[in-house]
């Protein structure tokens, strides 16, 4: 029921959102003499706050209509090449010239956690200039009809295989966080399996490779309660009317509760500068507090069965470094890769996967050769620098290119 009274909840609010919004367009339109004055902003602040504190964020868009390739802005477009019922991917098609040599295929298995794809818009735009991208722009789950059939674990790791195949040889793979494991997972099978697809390389960002090491209190969290807690106290039914009801699925707003309240302090004080942006007529600053939360504030819904089934795979049996990850009936084997490289990146700072959870990569993955080895920590930055930010376009971003350049002189 509880998911059904969020939703009632949301639906309430609608009227009293529209007449604060209406509200604040009056106080801020600026041929009412009240708009310039103390007054006039700080209730035009106090309405904008109230509303974007109580509203249902959508999916954002990516928005990258432009990229920068040897110094010349070119044309981008999003191009969905592949598609199933809970993922479509998408390549930023770039308006290049025909002569121009091609350049390296990169995909970027964006996190299925709670936020969209679209997390990961600096990740992509910095990739642009340098590479073909494409990235998993996965379903929200609340969307996808229950005759659609069931996405678990296993289905993950298909999708990655299938797409990974879809793009052709000598693609790079990068895995953001959370698909670190299924990422590292679904190229050990092809590897088994001889697949003349598998990567050229594979880049493991900020993942949970390993969370017995240096466990954070997001891999406590799974220790503290056997997976029946987690079945019985945060899987919901998806209400009507939306094309998912009746499916179960981890909701993406307890997702987003639990992030915010690990740093409540700092949510509620970008809230207080926001207000105070406002009333200063600070644009700039204002803006930039829009854009963060547009994107952190729109989540999405998980399944039911991915969602329990990397709890306990991933959090509480920590089964691939254990050797014991299954895909389906197959035990995967991280000794099998060897002609696929590994790069892994982790942030000094970052409180969601601990220094040296995606290190253990290296660790379990035996036969890869030292020259196609690479591990490098960023410092001073949190989980979300290690994918996004300055220090990410500035230190990370080039490593990753320079990587996967080397790497692609050497791919069989």
């Amino acid at each position: 029921m509880f998911y059904q009274l969020y939703e009632m909840n949301h639906a309430a609010m609608v009227p009293v959102r529209a007449a604060a919004d209406a509200a604040r367009l009056f106080f801020a339109n600026p041929l009412n003499p009240l708009a310039e004055t103390e007054l006039g902003r700080t209730m035009a602040a106090s309405l904008e706050v109230f509303e974007r504190m109580t509203r249902r964020y959508g999916k954002p868009l990516f928005g990258l209509a432009h990229t920068s390739v040897g110094g010349t802005s070119v044309a981008t477009r999003e191009d969905i090449v592949w598609s199933k019922p809970f993922c479509n991917l998408l390549r930023f098609t770039r308006d290049l010239p025909i002569d121009r040599a091609p350049d390296q295929k990169i995909l970027v298995v964006a996190p299925m956690s709670g936020h969209y794809a679209t997390l990961l818009r600096g990740t992509v735009e910095a990739l642009l200039p340098h590479a073909d991208v494409y990235i998993t722009d996965w379903i929200d789950a609340r969307m996808v009809p229950v005759d659609q059939g069931h996405f678990d674990l296993n289905d993950y790791m298909d999708y990655v295989i299938e797409m990974i195949g879809a793009i052709g040889p000598g693609v790079h793979v990068i895995g953001v966080c959370q698909p670190s494991v299924p990422v590292l997972a679904a190229v050990a099978v092809m590897e088994e399996r001889q697949d003349p697809a598998a990567p050229a390389s594979m880049v493991l960002m900020g993942g949970p490779i390993d969370t017995r090491i240096n466990p954070t209190a997001v891999n406590k969290l799974a220790k503290e309660h056997p997976l029946e807690w987690f079945q019985d106290n945060v899987i919901m039914t998806v209400p009507w009317p939306q094309p998912g009801f009746m499916r179960r699925v981890y909701p993406g707003f307890l997702q987003l509760s639990g992030f915010m309240s690990m740093n409540l302090d700092r949510h509620v004080t970008a809230h207080q500068d926001f207000y105070e942006h406002l009333v200063k007529n600070d644009g700039e600053s204002a803006e930039k507090h829009r854009e963060f939360y547009d994107e952190y504030l729109a989540v999405m819904d998980l399944t039911e069965e991915f969602y329990l089934q990397t709890v306990d795979i991933v959090f509480m049996k920590h089964a691939l470094p254990k050797g014991e990850m299954m895909h389906r009936s197959t035990q995967v084997d991280t000794g099998a890769i060897r002609n696929v490289a590994l790069m892994t990146i982790e942030g000094e700072n970052d409180d969601i996967s601990g220094l040296g959870q995606t290190k253990a990569a290296q660790t379990i993955c035996t036969n890869i050769p030292d020259e196609k080895r690479l591990h490098y920590i960023q410092p001073d930055v949190g989980h979300y620098g290690v994918f996004n930010g300055s220090r990410f376009r500035k230190e990370i971003a080039p490593r990753i290119i320079d990587f996967v350049r080397k790497q692609a002189k050497t791919a069989p």
